[in-house]
């Protein structure tokens, strides 16, 4: 919008100045953005858009290719050494396993040491409760002898007795 008068004493332009045609803006003196109008001043060829466009591509575009080569180096690299990690992770789990094997194959040692060991006790015990049971068996046998001579003896002793003790005379 503009505004059409001499100048005011605070120095705004109350109107268009006599070199400037009306109804033409004025500059400062709008609503308007101070960028308005220089998009239509400023005329580009398509040519010189494409140069800059090439030139600022083949500014970047090498360190750009280098760095997306680098990094896919270094993602390739990064692959390799977690498959190396994995399968070294692996051998520590099967090392591991084997140390809990060796342990339980110690101790299986142990414990048939164990057995061994209570199987011979067992047999050795068995050795003697059968003597045992056997000197059992004769002493039983010889207590039985003594005392059945033992009743031998008094049944001697006592018909010895019978025969030493005076007998009446029959009266016939």
């Amino acid at each position: 919008m503009s505004v059409s008068g001499p100048t005011s004493p605070d120095g705004v332009l109350a109107g268009p100045p006599h070199d400037l045609g009306a109804g033409k803006l004025t500059p400062g003196l709008s609503d308007t953005s101070p960028d308005e109008g220089l998009l239509e001043d400023l005329t580009v060829e398509d040519k010189a858009v494409e140069q800059l466009a090439e030139g600022l591509l083949s500014h970047y575009l090498p360190d750009l290719q280098r760095s997306k080569q680098a990094l896919q180096e270094l993602t390739q690299n990064q692959v390799v050494l977690l498959d190396t990690l994995e399968q070294e992770i692996s051998k520590f789990k099967e090392c591991h396993s084997m140390l809990d094997i060796n342990a339980l194959f110690t101790e299986a040692k142990h414990y048939h040491a164990k057995l061994v060991n209570i199987r011979k006790e067992m047999l050795m015990l068995h050795e003697k409760t059968s003597k045992l049971k056997k000197r059992a068996l004769k002493l039983q046998q010889k207590r039985q002898k003594e005392e059945l001579e033992r009743e031998q003896q008094r049944e001697k002793e006592f018909e010895r007795e019978k025969q030493l003790t005076a007998k009446p005379a029959k009266r016939t």
